[in-house]
């Protein structure tokens, strides 16, 4: 059993959590760890790898399942990257649905922020309303509808 690192120097050199290992590991995502005389799990060079691919693949906001997807394509011998580029299409459509939801509620905030800066600071503190800024924001939109 050499070359094999135990599961906490392997989750040190990644920077994240030995749960987050067994956790790949509940989802089938990493094949059972090999475990050493003492009974801790160890990780040869291929799978320190897959994990590092499930990582980088999750810093690119791919959910689990699709990660999942993407290795078992690789496990039977397909090269993943035509279905990759598929879900890289998706995200992107994602992204921009998000992109343009947050821009919108950018605009609302900055109303609030631009109507708070025009209440004379008594008005602010109103006893018939818990915050009449984002009462006043929630009629706004009620006005356009």
């Amino acid at each position: 059993m050499h070359d094999l690192k135990q599961i906490g120097i392997v989750a040190e050199e990644l920077g994240i959590n030995p749960k987050t290992i067994r956790y790949y590991e509940e989802r089938d995502l990493i094949p059972p760890a090999q475990r050493n005389q003492t009974g801790y799990r160890v990780y040869n060079q291929d799978d320190i790898e897959r994990i590092a691919f499930i990582l980088r693949s999750r810093d690119l906001d791919f959910p689990l399942d699709d990660i999942g997807e993407i290795l078992a394509l690789r496990e039977n011998g397909e090269a993943p990257c035509l279905y990759v580029n598929e879900l890289v299409g998706h995200r992107i459509l994602d992204i921009d649905a998000r992109i343009s939801a947050l821009q919108q509620l950018k605009g609302e905030l900055e109303e609030i922020q631009k109507d708070s800066q025009a209440l004379p600071r008594k008005n602010i503190v109103d006893k018939d309303c818990i915050c009449q800024l984002i009462e006043n924001q929630k009629l706004r939109e009620q006005n356009i509808r």
